[in-house]
């Protein structure tokens, strides 16, 4: 059975703030549970319906359906909740392709960009200190299991690009269109918030701008959500890279 003071924890792991002070996030689902156990992330606590985590003995506990509706972040609920212990990020390959996000802040494009990475071969992704947390439980959900191949760092980008002689390039719509863009394999293409596109003061350091070419004359298209910004940028990344 799960206590009153487990069902308490596992909710609190919504907030940040909890996950900082536990070192410690929430899963959902059958599937993205299961990819994570079979990773490298130490698994902390399995809560399901289900009686197929029995063999885990310690690590899981059989609840009731009213109980799993109690700890969940989902609507409809699938079963199974897991914690996983926040991995400490890895050393940063810079001489490797890489993907850098500034200020970006729904969950659901944090996720949807990790799983991309992931798909892509990405194994670097740089968020600046303001970008919404990796282990929100909706960042979690979108990625589908890719927060565990995908090293995550959180840095102050100001510093880091100063101090640092990186390959930087902004996705900007001033840009130089993407199809003239000789990418390298040691570039950094950094995306900007949601609505605002890049902080002003990040846009001062990076010299070199690249954008997606626009096929329709219809201008009251502003611009395009920023995952599928990075899935079509990081399709001709890695085109141009290998000598397409």
């Amino acid at each position: 059975m799960i206590t009153k003071n487990e069902i308490k924890f596992v909710r609190s792991l919504k907030i940040k703030k909890n996950r900082i002070k536990s070192d410690q996030f929430i899963v959902e689902g059958e599937k993205i549970v299961d990819e994570l156990i079979d990773s490298s992330l130490e698994l902390v606590k399995v809560y399901s319906t289900s009686s197929k985590y029995e063999s885990l003995d310690k690590l899981y506990t059989k609840i009731s359906k009213t109980n799993l509706l109690q700890i969940s972040n989902l609507k409809t609920p699938n079963k199974v909740v897991a914690i996983f212990k926040i991995p400490k990020s890895g050393e940063i390959d810079f001489t490797s392709q890489i993907i850098a996000l500034d200020n970006i802040s729904d969950p659901g494009n944090l996720g949807t960009i990790i799983r991309l990475c992931d798909w892509f071969g990405i194994k670097d992704l740089l968020c600046n200190t303001e970008t919404v947390d990796c282990y929100n439980p909706k960042v979690v959900q979108a990625s589908m299991g890719s927060i565990s191949r995908v090293n995550i760092s959180y840095l102050d980008f100001k510093k880091l690009f100063i101090e640092k002689k990186l390959n930087l390039v902004a996705a900007d719509l001033k840009g130089e269109s993407m199809n003239k863009f000789s990418f390298q394999e040691n570039q950094i293409v950094v995306f900007g918030n949601e609505s605002l596109g890049l902080s002003p003061e990040i846009k001062k350091i990076i010299k070199n701008r690249v954008t997606i070419p626009r096929y329709n004359s219809n201008y009251d298209i502003e611009s395009i959500n920023v995952a599928n910004s990075v899935a079509i940028i990081l399709s001709e990344l890695k085109n141009r890279s290998t000598g397409r």
